[in-house]
């Protein structure tokens, strides 16, 4: 496994089929520089190709923010050529995390701004801190979110609404952001990390193959007419009929036990 500069990735709960990717910057707010995201690309293509890997939960380090956007530190000055450049690293890392296989989870613990947000709006589901909040501020600073935000927030809740949040560009407490839709739940900030992981395992539980299909399907489907989007459902689901997994889950029913899957 890589020893990789400013994210941690926790095995702790390998057994149960779920990691945990940390941002691991709390002196900087756990903020997106050039190394993160070069971290993050590498990662992400390394763990999705694990074989006991299930659901990976995303959040970052310490009680204060998730991850508070672009780290504008290091842009301070910054030709459009290098500003360009980095742009780039960070596209294709939010790519990878968007097309991850398997259902991605973040645990927001914290400020979530600008990257921030656009990073939890790429995963799948989303929870929360009580004390939490989340934002898309770059209409304040002479820009427009750049990996997402203007197209995943209007698919996560109705337009009207990510419309106000982005013309605004104000910070959106973690109730608000719940009530919009933006949000699956939120806990107590002690207890958040334990009810993600308590959601994770249990998605984790279900059939490997049925999980990647289930987000291929519903992905792919939304960006088409409805008709296709059922030709879509149906390969994905003759992938997982004609699967030894299938079977596998049939025979542990009636015998009454656990599935034992292998992911074919």
């Amino acid at each position: 496994m890589a020893d990789w500069q400013t994210i941690l990735l926790k095995e702790d709960f390998a057994s149960d089929n779920v990691y945990i990717l940390e941002l691991n910057r709390p002196e900087a707010m756990n903020s997106l520089n050039t190394q993160m995201g070069i971290d993050l690309i590498e990662c992400l293509k390394e763990i999705q190709e694990k074989p006991d890997l299930r659901v990976l939960v995303l959040t970052g380090s310490g009680e204060k923010s998730f991850c508070a956007g672009a780290d504008l530190k290091e842009r301070k000055g910054m030709t459009n050529e290098q500003w360009k450049k980095q742009h780039d690293i960070f596209e294709e890392a939010y790519e990878h995390l968007r097309n991850f296989p398997f259902p991605t989870i973040a645990a927001v613990n914290g400020f979530a701004l600008g990257g921030g947000m656009e990073m939890l709006l790429s995963c799948d589901l989303r929870y929360a801190a009580e004390h939490a909040q989340m934002g898309l501020p770059e209409v304040k600073l002479g820009i427009i979110p750049g990996v997402g935000g203007t197209q995943l927030l209007p698919r996560a809740i109705p337009v009207g609404l990510a419309k106000e949040f982005l013309f605004r560009g104000n910070k959106i407490p973690a109730p608000k952001a719940l009530e919009a839709g933006i949000l699956n739940g939120i806990s107590a900030k002690e207890d958040l990390l334990e009810d993600t992981l308590e959601i994770a395992k249990e998605i984790a539980a279900n059939a490997p193959l049925s999980l990647k299909a289930l987000k291929k399907s519903i992905n792919t489907g939304l960006e088409t007419d409805l008709n296709t989007a059922l030709v879509i459902e149906l390969d994905q689901y003759y992938k997982c009929a004609n699967s030894e997994d299938r079977q596998e889950g049939i025979l542990s029913f009636n015998e009454k036990r656990k599935p034992n899957w292998q992911g074919r």
